[in-house]
C-alpha cells in the first residue's frame, strides 16, 4: 500500500508508537482484531537512529516487519541528521515500511538528556535539519511526533510550522508540554490551535482512552485523525468499536471467552517473536487486559508468577471455570 497522508481517507486512525508495547507481536494482535487490512495504520515502536547505524542485532530485529502489520510507519529517535538519515535509509533497504516517523516527543530523561525526543523542540533549526536530510534519502512519507512544547503549551504552533516548511508529510501532535509528562489533562484545544496553523495534516494524541472519545477528540482538535495510545492497551478493540460508531452501530461489549482468545493469541504471537522464555517479558500486557475487571486479583499473583507458557496459559483456563468471571 502506497500511503499518502494528504489525500488518505478521513478519519485517519492510527496506533500510536510506545515503547516496549507496540511491538511486532502487539500489531499484528490490533490488525487481528479489527480484520481489515488497511486499519488501522500502525506506528511501530521507536528505535535508536545509532544502533541501526552501529548494526545492533537487537535494534534492527526489532525493525523486522510481518506482512500482516502493513501498511507499517517505523519510528526512529535521534538527534544527528546525518545518522538519521542513514537510519532510515538502512531500515527503508531491508524492510520497506509504508512510511518514517521521528519522535521529538518523547518526555522520560533517558531519552531527553540526550537531545532526542522532545529535546528537539528547543532545537528547530536541528528538528528541521533532520527532517531534511531524512526526506533526501527515502520516497516514503516522513511524519514527526511532537507535543505542545517543552514548558509553554503554544511552542508547538510555531514548531509546527517549521517542520512543514522543512518538508514534513504529517504531524501528530500529543496534548501535554514535556514539563507535564504524563500528568493533567491532554489539551486538545491548544492541539486545534496549531492545526489551524499549518496545512499539513494533523493528528491528535492524548487522553483518548475509549472508542466513545474519538469522535469528540475529532470535533474538538478539528484534527485530519487520531494517534491512539494507551487506549489501546489491553483494548486492541478499541479500533473495532470506532468503526462501529462511525456506522451508527452500539459496540459490542467485550466477553471474557473472546478477551482470552485473543490473550492467547498475542501469547503466541509474542512466544513466536522472542521465544519460549519470554513469559516474563509479556506480563507487562496482563495487568492491562484484565485492568479493571472484577475478581482478577485472585488470579494476578499467579499470573505474575507464571515462568512458562504453560504455567501461564493453565491461569488463563482457569479464569473461565471459576467465579467471579461470566463468559
Amino acid at each position: 500500500m502506497k500511503l499518502d497522508w494528504k489525500n488518505h481517507p478521513r478519519p485517519i486512525i492510527a496506533l500510536s508508537p510506545m515503547a516496549d508495547m507496540t511491538d511486532s507481536a502487539f500489531c499484528r494482535v490490533v490488525k487481528e482484531v479489527t480484520a481489515l487490512t488497511d486499519f488501522p495504520i500502525v506506528f511501530r515502536e521507536m528505535v535508536s537512529a545509532e544502533a541501526v547505524v552501529r548494526g545492533n542485532n537487537k535494534t534492527l530485529d526489532m525493525t523486522e516487519i510481518h506482512p500482516g502489520e502493513r501498511p507499517l510507519i517505523q519510528q526512529i529517535f535521534g538527534s544527528d541528521p546525518a545518522t538519521m538519515a542513514e537510519a532510515a535509509r538502512i531500515i527503508a533497504e531491508q524492510h520497506q515500511p509504508e512510511g518514517f516517523d521521528v519522535n521529538m516527543g518523547c518526555p522520560v530523561y533517558k531519552i531527553v538528556h540526550n537531545f532526542n525526543g522532545a529535546a528537539l523542540m528547543k532545537e528547530p533549526e536541528l528538528a528541521a535539519r533532520i527532517v531534511k536530510s531524512m526526506k533526501a534519502v527515502i520516497d516514503v512519507p516522513l511524519s514527526v511526533k511532537i507535543r505542545l512544547g517543552w514548558s509553554d503549551p503554544t511552542e508547538c504552533i510555531t514548531f509546527a510550522k517549521v517542520l512543514e516548511d522543512a518538508g514534513v508529510d504529517l504531524i501528530t501532535i500529543h496534548g501535554r508540554t514535556k514539563l507535564q509528562g504524563y500528568s493533567g489533562v491532554a489539551d486538545w484545544e491548544m492541539i486545534k490551535r496549531a492545526k489551524a496553523a499549518v496545512s499539513v495534516p494533523v493528528l491528535c494524541n492524548g487522553d483518548v482512552h475509549t472508542a466513545n472519545l474519538m469522535p469528540k477528540a475529532l470535533e474538538v482538535s478539528h484534527c485530519d485523525g487520531l494517534l491512539i495510545a494507551r487506549g489501546a492497551l489491553g483494548n486492541p478493540w478499541i479500533f473495532k468499536d470506532f468503526l462501529d460508531l462511525q456506522a451508527g452501530r452500539t459496540p459490542e461489549s467485550v466477553s471474557l471467552t473472546e478477551r482470552l482468545r485473543v490473550v492467547h493469541r498475542h501469547l503466541d504471537l509474542h512466544l513466536e517473536q522472542y521465544g519460549n522464555r519470554s513469559v516474563n517479558t509479556f506480563r507487562k500486557h496482563l495487568s492491562w487486559y484484565f485492568k479493571g475487571m472484577p475478581g482478577f486479583k485472585k488470579y494476578k499473583e499467579p499470573m505474575m508468577k507464571a515462568q512458562t507458557p504453560d504455567e501461564l496459559r493453565s491461569v488463563l483456563h482457569a479464569m473461565l471455570e471459576t467465579p467471579p468471571f461470566v463468559v
